[in-house]
């Protein structure tokens, strides 16, 4: 659980494990004055810290959770609106969304719907002062972390904040392990994916000597390159694999042929 440890913003204990405190924009193309200023960027010695992203149009909503955010060591980006957040680039490692739902030009939850049908995933938290069961509803049906009114207690941000770290970490986790395993299966020749596919569903070595018009010797050596390359313990890792990459036995070369 992350513990509150109030602190004024840009002074840094030199006892703690924050390295520096500074305001950066947090994206590195065009940004008027005034997003510049409330873009706020900490690091810390060893690594960086999870992203929460914040867009809301109250400067001073944004200042105080600024504050907070940046004090329990998150990196924060303070946007005043959505098509602000729409124009920068998403931040590199985990990050989370804490959303104000009535915002001016594009709503919270319209942002939420255009996000889900764009395939962009980012854990939302959504805050308002101004909410109602039906909304409420409608922003959990949708994926919403939490629905959280104004004012809330900090602590209660801070449990969504982690949950949705936590969630954005896994599905990161999932993305680098399946380009990993893409990477490993574009190492394979054309014969060996094609034995790959038939192994995973099962069928013996003579069963797809058969199917491809080999000898059986010969899908023995390309099953263990196979295992070699796709870095595969056992055969039902190997199974599990196929099936991330959603392969299919290819169709029969001899299909008369009875194996």
């Amino acid at each position: 659980m992350v513990s509150i440890r109030r602190s004024r913003i840009g002074l840094v204990d030199p006892s703690s494990d924050h390295a520096t405190i500074c305001y950066a924009p947090w994206r590195t193309g065009k940004a008027n004055a005034h997003v510049n200023e409330e873009h706020v960027v900490e690091r810390r010695a060893e690594d960086q810290p999870p992203t929460v992203v914040v867009i809301d149009d109250d400067p001073g909503v944004r200042d105080s959770l600024g504050k907070l955010l940046v004090a329990v060591g998150f990196r924060v980006s303070l946007l005043g609106s959505v098509s602000e957040f729409l124009a920068a680039d998403r931040p590199g490692g985990p990050a989370c969304l804490v959303l104000d739902v009535r915002l001016p030009g594009q709503s919270g939850l319209e942002l939420q719907r255009e996000l889900a049908g764009a395939e962009r995933q980012l854990p939302i938290i959504f805050i308002t002062g101004h909410g109602d069961i039906p909304m409420s509803v409608q922003a959990m049906k949708g994926g919403a972390i939490e629905f959280l009114t104004k004012p809330f207690r900090e602590q209660d941000l801070l449990e969504a904040i982690q949950l949705g770290h936590a969630r954005d970490r896994a599905r990161l986790e999932q993305e680098r392990a399946m380009a990993d395993l893409k990477v490993r299966f574009e190492t394979l020749s054309p014969r060996e994916r094609e034995v790959m596919a038939n192994v995973a569903t099962g069928r013996l070595n003579k069963q797809i000597a058969a199917d491809l018009g080999v000898s059986e010797i010969t899908v023995k050596v390309h099953r263990g390159q196979v295992m070699r390359k796709m870095r595969a313990s056992s055969l039902p890792d190997l199974a599990r694999m196929a099936d991330q990459l959603q392969l299919t036995p290819p169709k029969p070369h001899n299909p008369g042929r009875v194996a």
